[in-house]
C-alpha cells in the first residue's frame, strides 16, 4: 500500500512539474551572460537567469511576483553545525526561543532531557561551561577503536560478518597515514617560515623600503638572485638562509595568504593542533564534555551555544554563515536578505575542527525533530563513520516526523556514486535509500560554461540529488561581520531555505514531497562542463546529479502550490 501511494505522490508531482508556466531549461546560448556589479555579486546567487542573466535560484523572483501573498506560517529549521553568533544585527528576531525553558535557573523546566536549552544546545559544550574545540578525525577513532580487532591481521583471517568493518579499518590507516605525513611536513615548513620571518622582512626592506611588493616582483627578484634550484622542502630541510631561499619562503607564505607574522603563528597552532589532537590516537576529545561516547545520551553538553569562553579559541563562523542564508532578516534595512523572514533558527553545536562524532549528529537530530523543527541544515560531510547505525536510525526518525534533512556533498571532488561520504541515505548493502527525506546537494558558481559546477564540489548520479549556489556566497558572519565563502555547505542552506518557504505557505505537504517538489522544479542547463577533480573531462552538467538541476526557488513555489491544492 505504501509503494503504491508513492507512485500516486510521484505522479501528481511529475504532471505537476510538466504543467506548471515556468519550468525552466536553459540553453546557454540563447541567454547572455554580463559582467556583475559589487552588489551583485553579494546577491547573485538569489538572481533568476531567464530574467537577469544571472544563474540563481531565482528567489528575487518569486517575491517579485508576490508582493501581495500573505506572510506564511513561522518554520523552525534548525541547523547542525559550529556556534553560532547569537548577537549578530541581521540575525534579531530570527532565531528559535524555548518558551517553555526558564532562562539559567539551572532547572530542565520543559522536561526534554536538557537544562536551560533556551537557543538550542551544545553537544561539544564542557562540563566546565567551555566548548570543544578540536575533534579527532573519523578515521583516527576507527584506528583507536579497532585496532585490537584488526591490527596485524589479513583478509582471510577475518570473520564474514567483520568484512566491512575490517575494510574500513584499512581504509582508515591508509588515510591517516597520508594526512599524518602531509600535516607533519606542513608544520614544519611553517616552523621553518616563521624562524625565517625576521631575516625575510629585514632583506626585503632593503629592496621594497615600503614593503609594497607583489608576488610576480618577489618571483622576478628570486630567478635573479637563486643560487641553486632546490625545491622549497629542500631548502626547508638543510635549513638555507640564502637570498634566493628568503624570497622563496616569502613566496611560499603568500601563496597561503600568510603574509604577516601573526597570520604565520595563528597557522601554526591551528596546524600544532591538527598534528598532535586531530591526528592524535590517543588523544580524548570526551574527557572534558564528560558523557559516554559509546552510548547514545540526553544531556550531556551544555545550553551555550554562542559562547566566548576566554582562552578558547572562537568557532562561529560556520553556523553564522549558514543561518544568514535561510534566516537573515529580509526587514531591518541593513546587511543580507535571508531565503525567508518567517522562521526561526535552532543552533545546535556539534561541529569542532575535525570529525563530528556520529553520537553528537544523531542526538542532535532527535532533538531538533523532537523540539520543533521541520527542516534540519547539515552543512558537514565525512568520508569515514564509526556508528553509521546511530545516525541511519536518527534519519529514519526524523523521517517518520515528517521531517526534511538536507546534506552538503562535501568539497573533495569526488563521485559519490564511488566513495560514501556520510551521513548518507543510502543502505550499504543494498545501495538502496533507507529514508525518503533527505536530501543532498552539490555547488555551482555564477559562471554558465565548463566552469560551472564547483571545481570542489562532490558528484554523483545516483547519490547527489541536485546542485545548488556554493561558490563565493556573501552572508553573515562571526563578530557581527559579513563574509563571502564557498563550499557545499553555502549551498545547503538555500535548499533548507526553499523548503521552509515551501511549508511556511503549503503546511500540508509531507516532507517526500516537498524533497520531489525541490527536485524536480530545478532549472535544467543544456551544458557540457568539466567534471570536478579532473583537469579537461568534460561530460553533459545533468550527469552529475540524480535530478539533473539546479534549485530553482520561483518554480518550487508554484510546484508547491499546484500539488497542495490537489490534497
Amino acid at each position: 500500500m505504501k509503494s503504491f501511494c508513492l507512485v500516486i505522490i510521484f505522479c501528481c508531482i511529475f504532471i505537476a512539474c510538466k504543467s506548471v508556466k515556468g519550468s525552466n531549461q536553459f540553453d546557454i546560448n540563447a541567454i547572455s551572460q554580463k559582467e556583475l556589479t559589487p552588489v551583485e555579486l553579494q546577491t547573485w546567487y538569489q538572481k533568476d537567469y531567464s530574467q537577469d542573466g544571472i544563474p540563481g535560484i531565482s528567489l528575487d523572483r518569486w517575491y517579485k511576483e508576490n508582493k501581495k501573498q500573505k506572510k506564511g506560517k513561522p518554520i523552525i529549521v534548525a541547523i547542525i553545525d559550529t556556534q553560532i553568533d547569537l548577537k549578530h544585527e541581521d540575525l534579531q528576531g530570527q532565531l528559535w526561543t524555548n518558551s517553555n525553558e526558564i532562562p539559567d535557573n539551572h532547572i530542565d523546566d520543559d522536561h526534554n532531557g536538557y537544562v536551560d536549552d533556551i537557543n538550542g544546545w551544545s553537544f561539544t559544550g564542557t562540563k566546565s561551561g567551555g566548548y570543544v574545540v578540536w575533534n579527532k578525525y573519523e578515521y583516527v577513532r576507527i584506528i583507536k577503536d579497532w585496532d585490537s580487532l584488526f591490527k596485524g591481521k589479513t583478509e582471510l583471517e577475518i570473520e564474514k560478518k567483520d568484512i566491512h568493518r575490517y575494510s574500513e579499518y584499512k581504509r582508515a590507516l591508509k588515510k591517516f597515514q597520508e594526512k599524518d605525513a602531509y600535516y607533519k611536513r606542513w608544520l614544519k615548513s611553517l616552523n621553518y617560515e616563521i624562524k625565517l620571518y625576521p631575516y625575510i622582512k629585514d632583506t626585503l626592506k632593503y629592496f621594497f623600503p615600503k614593503e609594497d611588493y607583489t608576488y610576480k616582483q618577489l618571483d622576478s627578484l628570486y630567478r635573479k638572485y637563486k643560487i641553486n634550484d632546490k625545491k622549497f622542502g629542500q631548502r626547508r630541510d638543510d635549513n638555507d638562509k640564502d637570498l634566493g631561499a628568503l624570497i622563496d619562503a616569502m613566496m611560499a607564505c603568500m601563496e597561503q595568504n600568510q603574509k604577516t607574522l601573526p597570520a604565520l603563528k595563528d597557522k601554526q597552532i591551528q596546524l600544532d593542533s591538527i598534528v598532535n589532537k586531530n591526528l592524535n590516537i590517543q588523544y580524548n576529545e570526551r574527557l572534558a564534555i564528560g558523557d559516554n561516547p559509546r552510548i547514545l545520551e540526553k544531556g550531556y553538553g551544555n545550553a551555550n551555544v554562542s559562547n566566548n569562553k576566554e582562552g578558547h579559541r572562537k568557532i562561529q563562523d560556520h553556523c553564522t554563515k549558514m543561518a544568514g542564508v535561510v534566516g537573515a532578516n529580509r526587514e531591518n534595512g541593513i546587511g543580507i536578505k535571508g531565503m525567508l523572514q518567517n522562521v526561526k533558527i535552532m543552533p545546535l553545536n556539534i561541529s569542532p575542527s575535525g570529525d563530528e562524532h556520529d553520537k553528537d549528529i544523531a542526538m542532535a537530530i532527535r532533538y531538533a525533530v523532537d523540539n520543533g523543527a521541520k527542516v534540519i541544515n547539515m552543512s558537514f560531510s565525512k568520508e569515514f563513520s564509526l556508528h553509521e547505525e546511530w545516525v541511519k536510525e536518527a534519519l529514519k526518525y526524523a523521517d517518520q516526523h515528517n521531517v526534511l534533512l538536507v546534506n552538503s556533498a562535501g568539497n573533495e571532488a569526488v563521485d559519490l556514486d564511488k566513495i560514501t561520504y556520510y551521513p548518507s541515505d543510502i543502505e550499504t548493502s543494498s545501495d538502496s535509500e533507507f529514508c525518503s527525506n533527505f536530501i543532498k546537494v552539490g555547488s555551482v558558481t555564477r559562471h554558465v560554461d565548463s566552469t560551472f559546477v564547483s571545481s570542489f564540489s562532490n558528484y554523483g548520479k545516483k547519490n547527489v540529488d541536485l546542485f545548488a549556489p556554493g561558490d563565493e556566497i556573501y552572508s553573515t558572519a562571526s563578530d557581527n561581520s559579513y563574509k563571502f565563502d564557498s563550499g557545499t555547505s553555502m549551498s545547503v542552506p538555500m535548499v533548507s531555505g526553499t523548503a521552509a518557504l515551501i511549508w511556511s505557505y503549503y503546511p500540508r505537504l509531507t516532507a517526500l514531497e516537498v524533497k520531489q517538489i525541490i527536485m524536480n522544479s530545478g532549472s535544467s542547463y543544456t551544458i557540457d562542463v568539466i567534471v570536478p577533480g579532473t583537469k579537461d573531462k568534460i561530460v553533459p552538467f545533468s550527469e552529475l546529479s540524480k535530478s539533473g538541476k539546479v534549485l530553482n526557488v520561483y518554480n518550487a513555489m508554484k510546484f508547491a502550490e499546484e500539488i497542495s491544492k490537489k490534497k
